[in-house]
């Protein structure tokens, strides 16, 4: 084991000083031109369309949202170019997954050290160890498989066919779908001058197309539609050919009601009947039993913890977010409502604050800047505080202030005025003190997708989550924006996660069947790293060792509004484009709702990502 990663380890977050590191740029060019943040923010400009502030935007507000969303095409091809020139990428860890890593281990080691293992506890709890908890999934056994049975399609059946063949047949439908792309994690951009000119073509808004998209789209060859019925025309009666109906995800969730019951013969023979069937490189049902089957033999064998010590490189998480940003349009329909947003309450103001929790490498800001550059009377002065957990090692903050290096060099070439603070520590321990809040500051706090990765109170009793809200509601900002992943596999009690965790995944492996070939290799890789590590985390571990706590949309409304917020409308105009631009580019069945205040993502009419805007209720 790397011995640079056992020190990180041992290093708990409680004993970091606060790791905080300043970066401010003040180009000559582009000075702001005096203007001042209103006394007050207006909602209405958010209730209707006719009450858009036109700012800087083109006659056609349309055409200029659809301006940026082929903007932020080139952070896919930033991406390409970051895994041809950084060679060190294959050795540094991904940042997402070290942190987490980190702050699951210091969790576990404080529980072992005070005699309090509150993962086994949790384990007892879930495994159904007790009379009661036995007979409550004896009792709901029948119900669930009743649910399961009448969620499966025709397609969902599995026909093996079990004499000798050199060759599975696969089907599946064709796709005429774009591949598009979206912000995603990447690390740090190299320094060289001659370096940055190319990085600039890929990484800012520009009008070109996506090439890497084209060359995606031409490569891509879909296997035909429909399979070959009954006996060929001409040729002879088969012999030997036996056909057997599986029921997979029946399959999974009577292993995992055995699991819970400690049931060991059943286990095993469940098992190797579920991995006769079941393939990595198998359709998407057989690849979700066999990453699901995976994490089941994990549990019983005590062994998912381990999946906290694999790091994960940055280029084989790049190359694989590269496939995933193709085909899925979640996470760029967030950043492109995010920074339209920010972008249009930002335009009277001269300085515009923004606190990110959970800023990775940064890359929604980018496209940001360069609007910012655009706007009529010159740009605000851009402070951004960019927060994230502690990395292992001695240096927790460097990589959240790589990113602020990153982003000072964009704002220095585009004249933005710019201040960066970096912090790496626990969430709810940072004081507001820390942030460095200046009056007359336009401010916003963005937490996009990140605050499910901050612990709960079925985790700890002083819910950390809440502490993070009620922090950001101390904080008085003008917009505090929000993104969800829609989830509800967190439960402690074991059944019950492991049933609405195969129905969320089971969604995201019938998207990547849909809109990837299973023979692409990114795909493969990212299925493996991220699906298949975050199953083996949801189901093998228990208490602090998970990494992620999701709820669902209506989950996070109760909570944010008991923290002292209140719900602002939408951008009418921009989710209508939103809407537009995933139906004309992207699958036939993903899809943009609303939900009162909230913008809803989804896949085949399952909610998977939930997006909303707030500010304090007493402002």
């Amino acid at each position: 084991m790397n011995s640079t990663l056992v020190r990180g380890y041992l290093a708990p977050a409680n004993d970091f000083q606060p790791n905080c590191r300043s970066r401010a740029v003040f180009p000559e060019e582009n000075r702001v031109l005096g203007l001042r943040v209103g006394s007050s923010f207006d909602e209405s400009q958010f209730e209707s369309v006719e009450s858009q502030n036109e700012g800087s935007y083109s006659s056609s507000p349309e055409g200029e949202i659809s301006k940026e969303m082929d903007h932020s095409d080139a952070i896919l091809k930033y991406i390409g170019i970051m895994l041809m020139e950084e060679e060190d990428l294959e050795n540094k860890p991904c940042m997402l997954h070290d942190c987490l890593a980190l702050q699951a281990t210091e969790k576990s080691l404080y529980d072992v050290l005070n005699n309090n293992d509150s993962s086994n506890q949790t384990d007892s709890t879930a495994s159904g160890s007790s009379s009661d908890i036995t007979s409550f999934l004896e009792s709901n056994w029948a119900e669930n498989i009743r649910d399961f049975e009448s969620s499966l399609s025709p397609s969902e059946i599995h026909y093996q066919n079990l004499a000798p063949r050199d060759k599975k047949h696969r089907y599946r439908e064709d796709n005429s779908g774009d591949y598009r792309s979206n912000k995603q994690l990447a690390n740090n951009v190299g320094g060289e001058p001659e370096e940055l000119d190319m990085y600039d073509k890929v990484l800012l808004c520009s009008n070109s197309d996506n090439a890497l998209v084209s060359d995606c789209e031409t490569k891509t060859k879909w296997q035909p539609k429909g399979a070959t019925r009954g006996r060929p025309k001409g040729g002879k009666k088969q012999q030997g050919v036996i056909k057997e109906v599986v029921d997979l995800r029946t399959l999974l969730m009577q292993c995992a009601q055995a699991v819970a019951t400690f049931d060991s013969r059943t286990i095993n023979d469940l098992l190797a009947k579920i991995r006769q069937h079941s393939s990595p490189r198998g359709d998407g049902t057989e690849r979700l039993a066999h990453y699901f089957a995976n994490a089941l033999q994990a549990r019983v064998a005590g062994t998912g913890s381990a999946a906290l010590f694999h790091r994960i490189s940055a280029a084989v998480m790049l190359r694989g977010y590269q496939t995933y940003i193709k085909a899925c349009p979640f996470k760029k329909m967030s950043n492109l409502l995010a920074n339209k947003t920010i972008r249009k309450l930002a335009d009277s103001a001269t300085t515009l604050h923004i606190i990110d929790f959970g800023i990775l490498y940064g890359f929604q800001w980018p496209c940001l800047i360069q609007a910012l550059s655009e706007r009529r009377g010159g740009p605000p002065k851009l402070r951004i505080t960019g927060i994230d957990f502690p990395q292992p090692g001695f240096r927790p903050a460097e990589r959240v202030a790589d990113t602020g290096d990153r982003l000072a060099r964009y704002c220095e070439r585009f004249g933005v005025p710019f201040e960066y603070t970096a912090i790496a520590q626990k969430w709810e321990s940072i004081k507001v003190e820390e942030l460095k809040i200046e009056r007359d500051e336009l401010l916003v706090v963005n937490c996009l997708y990140r605050l499910q990765n901050v612990p709960d109170e079925t985790v700890v009793a002083n819910s950390p989550r809440d502490q993070v809200l009620k922090l950001i509601k101390r904080i008085n900002p003008d917009m505090f924006i929000q993104g969800a992943v829609n989830g509800t596999y967190n439960t402690p009690f074991f059944v019950t996660r492991f049933r609405e965790a195969l129905f969320q995944y089971s969604s995201m492996f019938d998207m990547y069947e849909a809109t990837v070939p299973r023979e692409d290799p990114n795909r493969l890789l990212f299925e493996e790293e991220v699906f298949g590590k975050d199953i083996t985390n949801i189901i093998a571990c228990e208490g602090t060792e998970r990494l992620n706590w999701p709820e669902t949309y209506k989950q996070w409304q109760a909570r944010t509004v008991r923290a002292g917020f209140r719900q602002l409308p939408l951008d009418q105009q921009i989710v209508r484009c939103v809407r537009s631009k995933v139906k004309e580019e992207y699958h036939k069945d993903f899809s943009v709702d609303e939900d009162g205040k909230w913008m809803l993502q989804g896949w085949k009419g399952r909610v998977l990502h939930a997006f909303s805007c707030w500010k304090p209720a007493h402002n």
